[in-house]
């Protein structure tokens, strides 16, 4: 049992002491903490928080789903749990009763309850199940939107009984239920009490529908304007989003959109009669606002003449003869009342029958043999207004039985488990409640104490009921002063009941107008004005027949009787008062054959507050529902029970001889072994299957040293668990190590094998394979991929380079790296010559070769005897240019690349003489030429003074192109020294940087010109060259 000391028992049987004072203690001490919910044995007693609490999600349905009631807190989820699994292990038809004051959280309750049901069945997802269970949700919302009201009490009240049979099939998922509904005020239609409001559905229909729909119905969003709604309280709620989801409701439900439009409608109709008004002038009765009227008689989709008729006037069959009779004011007033009363009961009714259409059970007779049941009850609760009329006279009455019910079902439930158990049994009494005012000690069963409430109202001949019914039976003029002389005639020797008439002293009573019950849960004041006609319930043929030849379908649908023949005599319809009784009586019958589960529901205080706990008016509460009695006919047994398997499983850890296990025989032998080591042996009794512990204190003590034990026992647990987890993983880890190195050395053989396949004629091919689509490596051959690329394109590489002699391999490799950089965007580059280097040392393109040759010689000596600047051992590439400065001159220079440098040197006249300007390959940025046949290359320093040259032959322009090998010289040296590739610009605009100043160098061919040459124009430099040089 999971038991948290510092918030009091979670079981109420587990107190110490029995006393109210000791209840309330505890119930105050688990409400401040936020724990609402306590047991009593297995009835569960629910305070409502008034706030919401994370409590219901997945996690906490998954807690409690498939344990019992003493393995978690206390949680109405357990309560669902257990009727769910005595319905699904034994095929036995289960209901869970939920009791309560109005506000008290019923409601929430027993959607609560739906939602776990919901949430623990279908879990193979079939969809007709999954319909079922959507439809019982979805119902909640609409039955909330016709048959809830916001009361001084509760924001959302029930203001009917709902009893719900939600029908499970024999693997007991949900498959069908069906609904009964108990008495709807719907003298709440016509009139409510001050600060209360009318049922939901009608503000919905002002405030959350659209203009357009408000005008189909020829209404106004203010409700002040409609007389059935301005009576009471104004108050906005959430109906915007209530209309949304009651419409969302209905399409769930299936309901057609004609049903829709006919429950909308008819609500409308009531809101527009309820705004009917008569007149009487020289002694006619008229209708003083025909426009309501109108409105009226459109909705329902009936003549305006017809029900103008039916308000004002009434047809009588008497000796097959049909008259006409004529209302006043006063009863045209109540006809018309008495119609929209009618009108909403009937529609409420039919929206219930139409619900229970759509959740029928749609198997066959034989199917449904092995269906069982959980009825779900959620019926108003006790109630004690400042004025009680005729409905809390009928719902107080049945609180009565209720009670009864729970109290003999409760202890039907002790008896029969002693018994079966073959536990001794001594029969409890318990006190009656107050009789007058004075409190006896007449011991005196607790069945027959509310049995006497119960006969006083429903006794035959003799109850309040029998007595009404006559009073409505008899001829003549009977008025609710009649009806309460005869009560007082009849009951003036009943402890229960009392008048003025009967105590004149009793100033708290009105003359002739109150009388008083005693009730279970304290005394209650009527008002007998309009027993009779609320007991009588009488509705005009007229109306019956009005509304039966309505042109809407539906709405005739629900006034069957309406067909009948006017002169045709009937029977009397029953009472309200009689019909009431016998649907509590068929109830209890229904209830009686099903195993019971319960939530008593208890509100904390009358202002809506999550942290306030009247003591008086939760004590008061404690009383009328018999929670102190409960928990003493549990305490007087024994309080508690458990299985022997289950017991022993708890607590063999704290004693030696059942630790781990016990195998000295069965688990009764084991928890008698156990509770005889720890001396508890004179506080225990041993049944057929259960032990049954007497005292609070035995259990405490057992749960004390369970306590004690299980971090010993946990950190065991955990040193066990942890080493066999441990080695479980690094097996296997190493079983997976050995998978993996097997499956990524097979799948790496045939990746290689299918290669193989693919390249298998590679040699044969003109391009030595390399068109050849690769196939998509595995994750266990990406590595690998890399590699087998690298040896085919090596093989490919001697493939190709086999064809040429070594000797032009150097060249070769200056070629591609030249294609590389230029990338297609220049086509002539000079890819179809012989690239020699040093032109300069060359005598057929220098004619001053010995001069360069020795100055070569010099730059070399003196750069290696420590002159400065880099050393060198060889000239990549020589040539002549025309270089362009920073002056915007051209001038005919040479220069040298070596295997570090850039040299400017002078021209042939002045003996190639270094004219001290070169820039190290490392320092270049990137090159620019562009895409003609021109010579133009310019070399970018980050020093922002860039080379620009043009070469050319020694006196004629070149006739070959050697921008090519240039490019590819100083892009080979640069990967070199920095390992990194140069950036080629290939452009016929190219910008660059003379004396840090930015400047473009714009390429013009011309037909005038035959030599390239160099020119400012407005700050740019213009590049002229022959026409046919551009691209």
């Amino acid at each position: 049992m999971a038991m948290q000391r510092e918030a009091g028992v979670q079981d109420f049987v587990l107190l110490d002491h029995v006393s109210m004072e000791k209840f309330m203690d505890n119930l105050r001490k688990r409400f401040q903490v936020g724990s609402i919910y306590t047991y009593i044995g297995e009835v569960c007693v629910s305070v409502n928080p008034y706030r919401q609490m994370n409590i219901y999600g997945p996690e906490t349905i998954r807690k409690y789903k498939g344990r019992e009631l003493f393995e978690n807190a206390p949680h109405v989820f357990a309560i669902a749990d257990a009727a769910y699994r005595v319905l699904k292990q034994r095929h036995q038809d289960t209901c869970i009763l939920i009791s309560g004051e109005s506000g008290a959280g019923k409601t929430e309750a027993s959607k609560i309850i739906m939602k776990y049901i919901a949430a623990v069945t279908n879990t193979q997802g079939q969809s007709e199940i999954e319909r079922v269970k959507n439809v019982l949700i979805q119902s909640n919302s609409i039955l909330e939107t016709f048959g809830n009201a916001k009361t001084n009490r509760n924001d959302n009240s029930s203001r009917f009984g709902k009893y719900m049979d939600i029908e499970f099939d024999y693997k007991a998922d949900p498959v069908g239920g069906i609904i009964t509904n108990y008495l709807l005020e719907k003298s709440r239609v016509v009139q409510q009490q001050a600060g209360e409001r009318n049922f939901h559905s009608f503000y919905q229909l002002l405030r959350g529908a659209n203009d357009n729909e408000l005008r189909q119905y020829e209404l106004q969003k203010e409700t002040g304007k409609y007389h059935y709604l301005n009576q009471g309280s104004m108050d906005i709620l959430t109906e915007k989003s209530d209309y949304k989801g009651t419409c969302n409701a209905f399409k769930t439900l299936g309901f057609s959109t004609d049903e829709v439009q006919t429950i909308w409608r008819t609500v409308a109709a009531i809101l527009h009669l309820g705004n009917v008004e008569f007149q009487t002038i020289e002694d006619e009765l008229v209708i003083s606002n025909k426009k309501h009227l109108q409105s009226t008689a459109k909705l329902l989709q009936v003549t305006e003449s017809e029900i103008s008729t039916a308000l004002t006037k009434r047809v009588i069959a008497a000796g097959g003869n049909v008259m006409q009779k004529n209302h006043n004011a006063t009863q045209a007033e109540y006809g018309k009342d008495a119609l929209a009363k009618a009108v909403y009961d009937r529609l409420f009714t039919w929206i219930i029958s139409r619900i229970n259409r759509a959740i029928l059970f749609r198997g066959t007779k034989t199917q449904a043999r092995f269906n069982s049941v959980i009825g779900v009850l959620d019926i108003y609760g006790f109630e004690i207004f400042d004025s009680n009329s005729f409905e809390q006279f009928c719902i107080n009455y049945c609180n009565e039985k209720l009670q009864q019910l729970f109290i003999e079902l409760v202890l039907k439930q002790e008896q029969e488990e002693y018994q079966r158990e073959g536990i001794e049994w001594t029969n409890i009494d318990y006190f009656n409640n107050k009789v007058s005012g004075i409190q006896i000690s007449v011991a005196i069963s607790i069945n027959h104490a509310f049995q006497i409430i119960c006969d006083l109202v429903e006794q035959p001949h003799k109850g309040i009921i029998a007595i009404m019914d006559e009073a409505c039976l008899s001829v003549g003029n009977v008025t609710d002063d009649t009806l309460l002389g005869a009560m007082d005639k009849n009951l003036s020797k009943h402890p229960h009941y009392t008048s003025r008439q009967l105590k004149p002293t009793d100033k708290e009573l009105k003359h002739r107008e109150d009388f008083r019950i005693t009730h279970y849960a304290g005394d209650v004041i009527y008002n007998i004005n309009g027993f009779i006609e609320k007991n009588k319930d009488t509705l005009y043929q007229d109306f019956k027949r009005l509304l039966h030849n309505s042109k809407d379908a539906n709405l005739s649908e629900m006034w069957p009787e309406g067909a009948q023949d006017i002169k045709k005599t009937t029977k009397r319809p029953l009472t309200a008062g009689t019909l009431f009784q016998r649907s509590m009586a068929d109830l209890v019958v229904t209830l009686l054959k099903k195993e019971p589960f319960y939530v008593r529901c208890i509100k904390p205080n009358d202002i809506k507050s999550s942290t306030v706990f009247d003591e008086e008016r939760v004590e008061h509460q404690v009383r009328y529902l018999g929670l102190l009695e409960n928990v003493r006919v549990r305490r007087a047994g024994f309080v508690h029970r458990q299985r022997y398997d289950k017991f022993l499983l708890r607590y063999k850890m704290i004693s030696q001889y059942t630790w781990p296990n016990f195998h000295s025989g069965s688990d009764r032998d084991g928890v008698r072994v156990l509770i005889d080591e720890k001396k508890f042996a004179q506080d225990v009794k041993y049944g057929h299957t259960k032990i049954f512990i007497r005292s609070p204190r035995t259990l405490f003590a057992l749960e004390q040293q369970r306590n004690e034990m299980i971090p010993h026992i946990a950190i065991l647990l955990q040193k066990q668990v942890r080493g066999w987890i441990a080695r479980q993983k690094y097996k296997k880890m190493k079983a997976a190590v050995t998978i993996m190195r097997a499956y990524k050395t097979y799948k790496l053989r045939s990746y290689v094998q299918e290669l193989a396949n693919r390249f298998r004629n590679a040699k044969q091919m003109r391009d030595y394979g390399k068109s050849i689509q690769w196939p998509h490596p595995p994750l266990a051959g990406r590595k690998a991929e890399t590699k087998l690329h690298r040896i085919f394109d090596f093989w490919r590489a001697c493939m190709i380079l086999r064809k040429y002699p070594r000797s032009e391999w150097p060249q070769l490799r200056l070629q591609i790296i030249a294609a590389t950089a230029l990338a297609g965007r220049r086509p002539n580059w000079g890819q179809q010559r012989r690239w020699l280097g040093d032109y300069l040392a060359n005598s057929q393109d220098n004619t001053g070769y010995d001069a360069y040759t020795t100055n070569v010689r010099n730059m070399k000596n003196h750069v290696a005897g420590g002159a400065g600047g880099e050393s060198f051992r060889q000239v990549l590439f020589s040539g002549f240019v025309k270089k362009f400065n920073r002056h915007n001159k051209q001038a005919d220079r040479a220069f040298i690349v070596t295997d570090s440098t850039i040299y400017k040197l002078d021209g042939i006249k002045k003996k190639f003489r270094d004219l001290q300007r070169s820039i190290g390959i490392r320092e270049l940025t990137y090159i620019s030429v562009t895409p003609g046949r021109d010579q133009l290359i310019v070399f970018h320093s980050p020093k922002n003074n860039d080379l620009v040259f043009a070469l050319q032959g020694e006196h004629t322009v070149l006739k070959e192109d050697r921008i090519g090998e240039l490019v590819g010289i100083v892009c080979k040296k640069y990967h070199d020294l920095t390992g990194t590739e140069l950036r080629v610009n290939v452009s016929s605009n190219i910008a660059c940087r003379l004396g840090d100043k930015p400047r473009i160098i714009l390429v013009e061919g011309a037909s005038n010109v035959e030599i390239p040459n160099f020119r400012q124009n407005a700050g740019d430099i213009i590049f002229e060259v022959p026409a046919t040089y551009c691209v």
